[in-house]
């Protein structure tokens, strides 16, 4: 009997159920047939660059890949909008600030409006109106009397409750057909790229000089460091 084979499954198996959760692979035998399959898929994948519309006109891939990203915005904010329609809440900020608050516990308002990477005007007509429809309460902050605690109200948890299914749904939608080592891939290149720009939006760069100073003290660096 080869007993390194049967060692190599039960280590297979293992990892599959560390890797696999909730909403990844059925907990069985199709599931693991079916991570197992692409993940081999995954490991031995064509490297080869894909095409694009304009790469043979000379379009750059940075080009791609900030179109798409605005695409992709696009198409989460339509399905977004779906799975409010209907609802009290006016925007997909209303429910995603309030998930945060769920989530995250009490926070000032400026940590709230950053958490959610917008500006401070329109962080606080989000805020606004939150309050105004009695979905989370303001305090003074015990640490800064200056700054205003944000906390989310049993209206809030019952509003967001009540639409949290849609919003799920919205959620799974967005990733599309995409596989399970396929969305950890995604992760792990959308987290990269996050790592590469909150740091320079936590600056509140004016934007006559954004472009100009990000060159310069971020891709700069990184090209040289090479």
């Amino acid at each position: 009997m080869n007993y390194q084979l049967i060692k190599d499954v039960i280590q297979l198996v293992e990892k599959f159920e560390r890797d696999n959760n909730s909403d990844g692979y059925p907990k069985d035998i199709k599931g693991f047939k079916k991570w197992v399959s692409d993940n081999e898929k995954e490991a031995n994948s064509d490297l080869k660059e894909p095409d694009w519309e304009g790469k043979i006109d000379g379009r750059s891939p940075e080009s791609v890949i900030s179109t798409l990203l605005v695409h992709m915005n696009r198409y989460a904010k339509a399905y977004s909008k779906s799975a409010i329609h209907g609802s009290e809440f006016s925007t997909q900020e209303d429910f995603v600030y309030l998930i945060n608050l769920k989530a995250f516990g009490a926070m000032t308002k400026m940590e709230l409006v950053k958490k959610n990477i917008q500006d401070k005007p329109t962080g606080m007509q989000i805020i606004n109106r939150l309050i105004k429809n009695g979905w989370v309460i303001q305090s003074d902050s015990e640490t800064d009397r200056r700054s205003k605690v944000i906390k989310i109200t049993p209206r809030g948890l019952e509003s967001l409750s009540e639409q949290m299914g849609k919003i799920r749904l919205a959620t799974q939608i967005v990733s599309g057909d995409l596989s399970y080592p396929e969305k950890m891939q995604l992760i792990r290149l959308l987290n990269k790229l996050d790592d590469f720009h909150h740091p320079i939006f936590s600056q509140h760069i004016d934007s006559h000089e954004l472009l100009q100073k990000v060159n310069d003290d971020f891709l700069f660096t990184k090209k040289t460091s090479i």
